[in-house]
């Protein structure tokens, strides 16, 4: 059974995004979110009805600070939107990475990551590798999403390394990007992550490691479906525990098979979120499909 994106992103970005994961993931909660609002609501009065990427390129290379933030935001909202609409423009492409690598400003280094990350571009991950030496924490957020976003494997031992950071929010994002790239090697380093002491790294772990065919995080996986527990992680929204929720049903699914079905059905009879009990009904039936050959599992009463 295929892993499914986990998490649920605005109606906006398409559904298979990997941004949906790392946004509902409760690992930089709303961080991207809080900042591109910020730009958005600081330069709002700059907002102009564009339809061209060559006119947001054009203010990138402005040397005016603000337009240039809000031309990526732009940029970023386009590519969420379509992440194909730069796929057959190789000079734009280049011009974001020739801009990424010239920029100095580390606001605006992490607009333009965001950017290249849903490019989905390769060509941009050595880039994105290099700027990781003089890149503060939330900076390098940024960048280790992107280059889990780009899939370029020769980026594994950089995001291997940043599992050990002393920042929560770079081990998370890591940890997610980890799991995105598919790469197995991570599994020994992520295996360990499984253990760390902040709750939204564990699940990262757990989530990508599940993404990689392995059952090594279905303890974990199973104490994020206990509300119990999850409330009692500081910060955590009734939103952001119901994403966590939603994400550790399907790869529990997608890692224990049968053995999931008992909790699957406590939460589809229990738990008083609708979507999680969707969720639970859904892994169900994707584990009864996977087991009857014949296809004729159906929605229990």
């Amino acid at each position: 059974m295929e892993q499914k994106p986990v998490m649920p992103l605005p109606e906006s970005t398409p559904r298979d995004s990997p941004l949906r994961v790392f946004f509902g993931l409760f690992l930089v909660p709303l961080l991207v979110v809080l900042i591109c609002v910020a730009v958005f609501v600081g330069f709002g009065w700059l907002a102009y009805d564009r339809q061209s990427t060559e006119d947001y390129l054009n203010d990138l290379r402005s040397s005016w600070r603000p337009r240039r933030a809000q031309a990526a935001y732009e940029l970023s909202k386009i590519l969420i939107a379509d992440p194909n609409a730069l796929a057959d423009d190789a000079g734009a492409r280049n011009e974001l990475r020739r801009l990424f690598a010239e920029a100095e400003d580390q606001e605006i280094r992490r607009y333009l990551a965001l950017v290249l990350g849903y490019t989905r571009d390769p060509e941009a991950a050595s880039d994105l590798r290099e700027s990781l030496a003089d890149a503060d924490d939330t900076t390098r957020i940024y960048l280790l999403w992107a280059l889990g976003s780009v899939g370029d494997v020769g980026s594994v031992p950089d995001l291997v390394d940043a599992l050990g950071d002393s920042d929560p929010g770079v081990r998370k994002t890591a940890a997610f990007a980890l799991g995105e790239l598919g790469d197995a090697s991570a599994l020994p380093q992520l295996s360990v992550a499984l253990g760390d002491p902040v709750a939204d790294v564990r699940w990262n772990a757990a989530l990508a490691v599940s993404r990689l065919g392995s059952d090594a995080g279905a303890p974990v996986l199973e104490r994020m479906l206990d509300r119990g527990l999850t409330s009692q992680v500081e910060g955590i929204t009734p939103e952001q525990q119901q994403d966590t929720m939603i994400g550790a049903a399907r790869a529990l699914a997608v890692v224990r098979g049968r053995e999931a079905l008992p909790l699957l059905a406590r939460l589809e009879k229990e738990d008083p979120s609708l979507k999680v009990r969707q969720a639970a009904i859904e892994a169900r039936l994707a584990i009864e499909r996977d087991s009857d050959p014949a296809g004729t599992a159906t929605p229990s009463d």
